[in-house]
């Protein structure tokens, strides 16, 4: 075995294109990037679409996902694929939650809440429509919807598209047996989808808006979205949040007995409002009131704590994951993120698994993510980060260290190029330090991201106006090792994708790869 320390680090959004408009990748002063790309062996790998289980390569991927697959060197249906099976074959509605649900609303309201667009990394709206055909083919009489608008996978004001969407599909069933309507709404980085504990006053609102029916009350979703954005001037994902009334009184106030479905199908952004729907001792804000109801996510978000408790697609079983394989041979490990990208070198890299493997051999490290839009502090924690990380290396306490810096990602989807441009830097400054460490231990460094997205900061179809892109990307990452010496590694001819640097993991620490896993990157000749 070889004992050389590894240290893994993902520059999480961080895509490569020869696209110099609205690069910020390309376009950042980054000496330590282009210094390793220069002399060191590279290669740039698929992050996206098939190479990470989504259902097709027109699919950006996610960090979730990419995560996921990075530790477990296996491609796993993710997602809308899993989703799109289960409701594609029927079997959704032949499951015990389905059946439950429906049996529950059949003399109340069953809601739907989620992400009202086609981006296909959270929700898609035609998975919307299909639950709402197939409730009112099992008997349901009553439907609200509650949209949580996107601008943010997608065109960063192309709400009213999905909205006309949804009220074509609300006009065509509705009947005097049927009656479904919007009920509320708002942007999505505004109102519910928190993740990892960041902002809870998102999901209070969220829970106002869609459970108290107390928000700003208009007329419909359109009238809503084209008020906001004339009196405030901001994209899809920032607007206000609504309700929906007729008379003064909300159309879809969530009452007992009625039945909830959270229709997202990824799992960050959608366990905060879970929990406030599941948990009896929850604390995190006042729910004024908590109505008696059968809440259903489309999936269950984190299956160690059972969050929810009930769901309707099973997620994907994860076995034979890297941090598997490493415990058996006594590898030490370490893994550091501030709270955005925390759970992603941690619940997803361990495939989706909340508990470590062995309490021995793993240690976590979470810095807290400042509760702050990122563009205005771009550098995020990354200095932090690069603090504790670079201790735990010179302590030689460890055989594997992974880190994930959130900045080209979290930075990137605000859609502010330069601030995403400053971002990148700040990384860039903390890999050289990174770089340092590495060479005084004379380990082995990969530096790698999960998928594209600061690469892309304006549209490029209409390039007169800069319009800002807050989407992720279909661009390849960079796929790099340092070391003092690297003249015994190859990098093999052919395409890969990040399930497969897994066993490259294994290849240089010179232990055997799982059999599952597919092949290494390189070649590594001792």
């Amino acid at each position: 075995m070889n004992k050389k320390e590894i240290v893994l680090v993902v520059m999480d959004g961080v895509g490569i294109s020869d696209e110099t408009y609205g690069n910020a990748v390309k376009n950042a002063n980054t000496p330590n990037l282009d210094y390793l790309m220069n002399n060191y062996p590279h290669t740039l790998i698929k992050a996206h679409g098939t190479y990470v289980g989504l259902p097709s390569d027109e699919d950006m991927g996610n960090s979730e996902v990419g995560h996921n697959a990075l530790g477990c060197g296996q491609i796993y249906s993710q997602g809308a694929k899993l989703v799109n099976t289960s409701l594609s074959s029927g079997e959704m509605f032949k499951g015990s939650t389905w059946k439950a649900l429906v049996e529950n609303a059949k003399t109340s309201t069953m809601h739907f809440i989620g992400l009202l667009s086609d981006g296909n990394v959270h929700s898609n709206i035609n998975h919307l429509f299909t639950l709402m055909e197939q409730a009112k083919k099992d008997g349901i009489k009553r439907v609200r919807i509650h949209i949580l608008l996107d601008g943010r996978d997608v065109d960063e004001t192309s709400a009213l598209k999905y909205v006309d969407m949804l009220e074509k599909e609300i006009s065509e069933l509705n009947d005097s047996n049927f009656n479904a309507k919007i009920a509320s709404g708002g942007g999505r980085m505004y109102i519910t989808m928190d993740r990892y504990e960041s902002d809870w006053k998102m999901v209070e609102r969220g829970w106002h808006t869609h459970v108290l029916g107390d928000a700003r009350m208009f007329d419909s979703a359109t009238s809503a979205i084209e008020t906001y954005r004339k009196e405030l001037n901001v994209i899809d994902q920032n607007l206000p949040n609504f309700v929906i009334g007729e008379s003064g009184v909300p159309v879809g106030t969530i009452e007992d007995g009625d039945s909830v479905i959270f229709f997202n199908f990824r799992g960050d952004r959608a366990l905060e409002i879970s929990e406030s729907f599941d948990q009896d001792d929850f604390n995190k804000f006042d729910r004024i009131r908590r109505p008696h109801v059968m809440y259903a996510g489309m999936l269950q978000y984190d299956a160690d704590l059972k969050i929810p408790r009930n769901y309707l697609t099973e997620p994907p079983k994860i076995k034979n994951t890297l941090t598997e394989e490493l415990c058996k041979y006594n590898i030490r490990e370490y893994a550091i993120s501030e709270t955005q990208k925390f759970g992603h070198v941690t619940y997803f890299w361990n495939g989706n698994r909340t508990e470590k493997f062995n309490d021995e051999l793993e240690e976590y490290a979470e810095v807290p993510s400042d509760v702050i839009s990122f563009d205005k502090k771009p550098a995020m924690k990354s200095y932090e980060i690069t603090d504790k990380l670079i201790d735990a290396i010179k302590s030689r306490k460890y055989d594997f260290l992974r880190t994930n810096f959130p900045n080209g990602d979290m930075v990137g989807h605000t859609g502010n190029y330069e601030a995403t441009i400053k971002s990148l830097e700040a990384v860039d400054e903390n890999l050289h330090r990174i770089i340092e460490a590495v060479k005084e231990v004379d380990g082995i460094l990969i530096v790698l991201a999960d998928h594209g997205n600061a690469e892309e900061m304006y549209q490029l179809k209409d390039r007169s106006k800069k319009i800002p892109k807050t989407s992720h990307t279909l661009n390849p990452v960079p796929f790099i090792i340092y070391a003092n010496d690297t003249s015994n590694i190859h990098i093999k001819d052919g395409t890969f994708g990040l399930a497969n640097v897994a066993s490259t993991i294994t290849t240089l620490m010179g232990i055997d790869a799982n059999p599952n896993w597919l092949e290494s990157i390189i070649e590594y000749k001792k």
